[in-house]
C-alpha cells in the first residue's frame, strides 16, 4: 500500500521543524519495535488511544494504518465498540462516525460532490 498523504499542517510542521520531526519519527519507530505486538494489534491499540483523546484526524489515520496492517472492518468496529465502558457512549458514537468516514469512503464521496 502506498504511503498515505499526511495532513498539510503536519507536513508544514515536518518541514519547519525537521529535527524535531525526525526525532518524533524515531521515537514512534522505537515504540513500535520494542515489544511483541504485531502491526495489526499495535494499530488497533493506537486507534483506541486516538478515540480516547477524541482526535478525529488520528482516528482516520489509525483506521487506514490498521487496514494496511491487515485488520478487517469488523475488527476495527469491535475495537471501537470496546470504548463504551471506558469512554462512554457519546465518545464511542463519535468514533464510529470517524471510523465510518474511512470504512465507508464518505470523505471521498463528499469531495467528489463538491467538484
Amino acid at each position: 500500500m502506498p504511503k498515505q498523504k499526511l495532513p498539510i499542517p503536519f507536513e508544514r510542521f515536518a518541514k519547519e521543524f525537521s529535527k524535531a520531526h525526525a526525532a518524533y519519527e524515531r521515537l514512534g519507530s522505537a515504540c513500535h519495535t520494542s515489544g511483541p505486538l504485531e502491526a495489526k494489534t499495535r494499530e488497533l491499540v493506537q486507534l483506541g488511544m486516538a478515540i480516547g483523546i477524541r482526535s478525529e484526524g488520528a482516528v482516520h489515520s489509525h483506521v487506514k494504518k490498521a487496514l494496511a496492517a491487515g485488520a478487517t472492518a469488523e475488527e476495527i468496529r469491535h475495537a471501537v465498540l470496546l470504548g463504551i465502558p471506558t469512554l462512554g457512549l457519546p465518545t464511542t458514537v463519535a468514533a464510529f462516525t470517524w471510523v465510518g468516514d474511512i470504512l465507508n469512503g464518505k470523505r471521498q464521496a463528499i469531495a467528489k460532490k463538491r467538484v
